[in-house]
């Protein structure tokens, strides 16, 4: 008799339920192509004819009407800004020449000629730079300086800086008045160019505007470096190349004008953006004025 065990069957193994067959996980849907082509990463500078118009339309109340308003529209009216300088500096050299061929002193042809900027910007400049000193002269944080320059009142501190100011123009003119029609031109001419060519180096790239809404923040950051450095050097060529019929003492005087009247500017500049943040329509204006009386008072050293 055969007694060997015979081997354990094996168990079958125990499989998981298989899981019932579900819905289809939904695929996500490819976008529908837009029936227009989207706008590129980077849109186009606007045309030199663009920028042209938005600098008169928005520093000048000259009859030139504005077509674009974006950023694209302002880094072209920005660069263009010493254009229309040279604008209101030539209004203001033809008027305070009538002045003097009507038999009116240098004193009287300065007046006249100070008059014509502060008409041709509605005295948006002044005002501005009134607003900014009592904004500075406050001593107040930048939100309460701020809320100060937002006012539609004058205080103190703008009037002392408007008088002086004024004083300062009109006694430069009138001594540049006082050796020739044509030196108090040139004056009016360099003062007006240079204001602007300030305004294209505050509106250059890492100045922020200190409030979003404005002027300031229309224009803030829409210059590069290179652009705006490229403007101030022909300005400040274009300021010596129109005294060479002077001579070359003239000439590198004018152009030490142009510079001292940009580095001003600039130092206001560098102070506003540490005290309020950032730039504002009426810093701008303020940095124009003080631009203009600082090249007008060097042309009469010598």
């Amino acid at each position: 008799m055969d007694t060997t065990p015979e081997p354990p069957q094996s168990q079958p193994s125990a499989r998981p339920p298989e899981p019932e067959p579900g819905p289809e996980p939904e695929r996500p849907e490819h976008p529908r192509r837009p029936d227009y082509d989207p706008p590129p990463a980077h849109a186009p500078r606007a045309p030199w004819s663009d920028g042209i118009r938005f600098a008169f339309g928005t520093l000048t109340v000259l009859p030139v009407r504005g077509t674009r308003w974006d950023r694209e529209a302002a880094h072209a009216g920005m660069l263009c800004a010493p254009l229309a300088g040279l604008a209101v500096g030539l209004c203001a050299a033809a008027v305070g020449g009538v002045s003097l061929f009507l038999g009116g002193g240098a004193l009287l042809a300065a007046v006249a000629t100070v008059a014509i900027p502060a008409v041709l910007t509605r005295g948006l400049h002044l005002d501005g730079l009134a607003d900014t000193a009592d904004g500075l002269g406050s001593g107040k944080p930048a939100e309460d300086a701020l809320r100060i320059m937002k006012r539609s009142d004058i205080g103190p501190f703008g009037v002392i800086t408007l008088l002086f100011v004024l004083l300062g123009q009109v006694a430069a003119l009138a001594e540049l008045y006082g050796q020739d029609w044509a030196h108090g031109a040139v004056g009016a001419a360099v003062a007006g160019v240079t204001a602007r060519c300030a305004l294209t180096l505050a509106a250059r790239v890492g100045v922020p505007a200190a409030r979003p809404e404005g002027l300031g923040a229309a224009v803030a950051g829409s210059v590069p470096w290179r652009s705006a450095g490229v403007v101030a050097a022909l300005t400040v060529v274009g300021c010596a190349a129109v005294a060479v019929p002077f001579g070359p003492y003239d000439v590198v005087r004018n152009a030490f004008a142009a510079l001292a009247a940009l580095a001003a500017a600039e130092l206001l500049l560098h102070h506003c953006h540490r005290r309020l943040g950032g730039v504002t329509g009426d810093v701008f204006g303020a940095l124009a004025e003080t631009a203009a009386t600082t090249a007008l008072v060097v042309l009469t050293f010598g």
